[in-house]
């Protein structure tokens, strides 16, 4: 299965020779099942047709959604168009579905936070498995503030209310932590950003415990394979 990853952004520094850059993660999370095509939205490249493929991955950025670059205005205008497609976004990607389809995006005064957290689980969606809780790496200061329409809210924190979204009148999904980051970049990048996450050292430290991203890893591939009408 194809899957066209829209990136959006690039580790910072000489952390893509170590960890490879944003598809790379996403393959490995996702498994040789889906081939990667990767478009440079930074660039400029998006898909010439928004139903050519399968299945849209939107990646992480350090851009915000409300900041004055070239290239977020037509991104938003393909999300939009791409309504027939699967979508999935992560972290920036995330927020630039949620400000594109109704929602709002901000810096949040809750400061940058980063290291494993974890989140209630509050939906019963066919892709997920069950489960009530899962920890995963996050790494953001921007929030979605403001739920967008037709969304259900997948899983909540009190740091992020809105941590993982579900669309009801599209087949889309949004997670505001990163499934795809392993412990060790995860650590790379607080080391990077070190005078800006909320108690570095204590994320650095959450990091050592077991995660979940296998799971969120298979609750993707669920929803990029199952049906249409069983997603919700």
């Amino acid at each position: 299965m194809k899957l066209a990853v829209l990136e959006t952004g690039v580790p910072p520094g000489h952390l893509a020779q170590e960890f490879g850059d944003y598809p790379a993660m996403f393959h490995r999370l996702l498994g040789d099942e889906f081939t990667v095509e990767s478009f440079d939205v930074q660039a400029g490249a998006l898909p010439s047709d928004p139903g050519a493929h399968h299945a849209y991955l939107i990646t992480g950025s350090p851009a915000g959604v409300y900041d004055p670059l070239p290239w977020i205005p037509p991104l938003m205008e393909f999300i939009r168009a791409a309504k027939d497609s699967r979508m999935i976004g992560v972290c920036f990607g995330h927020q630039v579905m949620a400000e594109a389809l109704g929602g709002q995006v901000i810096k949040s005064p809750k400061g940058f936070g980063a290291g494993l957290h974890r989140y209630r689980v509050v939906s019963s969606a066919r892709w997920l498995n069950g489960e009530k809780s899962v920890a995963i790496p996050a790494s953001h200061q921007d929030q979605v503030v403001v739920q967008p329409p037709a969304t259900e809210v997948i899983a909540e924190s009190d740091f992020t209310p809105f941590a993982a979204l579900a669309w009801t009148d599209r087949p889309a999904i949004s997670f505001q932590f990163h499934p795809e980051f392993s412990p060790g970049f995860a650590k790379a990048l607080i080391e990077k950003r070190y005078d800006v996450v909320n108690d570095p050292d204590a994320a650095i430290a959450s990091l050592d415990a077991p995660n979940d991203t296998a799971v969120v890893g298979e609750w993707i591939r669920k929803f990029l394979t199952v049906d249409i009408g069983d997603q919700q």
